[in-house]
């Protein structure tokens, strides 16, 4: 492409680089000038106009945003993404429905690398998504670009994107209590962390804070597709009352403790094929915390190792929750 000042007389099919005000209006930048346009041009006494002009082996802007999107999702009612009208060298991709993004980081840099020109933004590797909302942005910086480029990012960036919806529905949750006579949990901020991706609790279930009381309340369960579990005091260990009752009903425990604060004391596993997750106290709290990270993944079949939440430290600190009771950082005493 060759972009710089021309001679008006030479600019007819150029692209204009920049705005131009006219007495009778405003010729856009972007726009293909035409001979009506060059006409008004020199009414104003211009010899001259900065355009890019492409060469025979260059894709316009528009064409090479779109060839991009199109590679990333080649299947746009597969992936659960849609891909918005091509404009300005952009193309928007959305979120057809709820979900969380699955994203191939690795790909995405490769893209980035192909051309400066050529760039690919994206929401964070599995950010929840509302329907509608935006996960990436392909935008082409110049007005065109080689289709050599444009044919390397293609094949680097292919089906880089998908939108993972949810897939379970019906949650359970086991609270334990110390005291029976206590008030119990208002359940709203995990009913609410539920309803955002479509899921909904089935059953809120009570249990004394005793490993054998837990572990009946658990074996008694039946048509849950996840089940949460938030004890009265936190567990502090591996074979705290909340992972030993899930053991002891027959289930297994895959991790405990992670990487995210808030969100410390999560622990994951199964019982009988479904999934547990024992919940830090700290979802309590709407405020962001590990547990989202993990219920999200889980309700949207995505699966969440030992190895999966040992990586989330990096970014893991996230704001702190005001009401918590012990904070990071404790008071200093004047």
């Amino acid at each position: 492409m060759r972009f710089g000042p021309v001679p008006l007389s030479e600019a007819e099919g150029a692209i204009l680089a920049h705005s131009v005000a006219l007495p009778e209006g405003r010729l856009r930048k972007g726009c293909t000038l035409g001979a009506g346009d060059i006409a008004r041009l020199q009414a104003t006494g211009r010899g001259e106009v900065i355009v890019a002009r492409l060469d025979p082996t260059d894709l316009h802007e528009d064409a090479a945003a779109l060839a991009i999107a199109q590679a990333l999702v080649p299947d746009p009612q597969a992936a659960g993404l849609d891909l918005r009208p091509v404009g300005t060298g952009r193309v928007n991709i959305h979120a057809r429905t709820a979900g969380i993004v699955e994203i191939d980081a690795t790909k995405v840099d490769a893209l980035n690398a192909v051309d400066p020109m050529l760039t690919l933004a994206t929401v964070p590797r599995w950010q929840r998504l509302a329907a509608g909302e935006m996960a990436a942005t392909v935008k082409v910086i110049a007005y065109g670009v080689a289709a050599d480029s444009v044919a390397a990012a293609c094949a680097s960036g292919g089906s880089a994107l998908r939108l993972c919806p949810p897939r379970l529905t019906r949650v359970v949750l086991v609270e334990t209590h110390t005291d029976p006579a206590a008030r119990t949990l208002d359940p709203g901020a995990i009913t609410n962390r539920l309803a955002t991706l479509g899921a909904g609790l089935t059953a809120h279930l009570h249990a004394p804070h005793r490993e054998d009381a837990v572990a009946a309340t658990l074996a008694a369960i039946t048509g849950a597709d996840l089940i949460l579990i938030l004890t009265a005091s936190a567990t502090s260990d591996p074979n705290d009352v909340a992972p030993g009752a899930v053991r002891c009903a027959g289930g297994r425990i895959d991790r405990f403790g992670m990487p995210v604060d808030p969100g410390n004391l999560l622990f994951i596993g199964q019982l009988h094929r479904t999934p547990v997750i024992g919940l830090p106290g700290c979802v309590r709290s709407p405020a962001l915390n590990g547990a989202d990270w993990v219920m999200e993944r889980v309700i949207c079949g995505v699966p969440v190792t030992a190895e999966d939440i040992a990586g989330m430290g990096v970014g893991g600190l996230l704001k702190e929750i005001p009401t918590r009771g012990r904070p990071r950082e404790a008071t200093q005493k004047s």
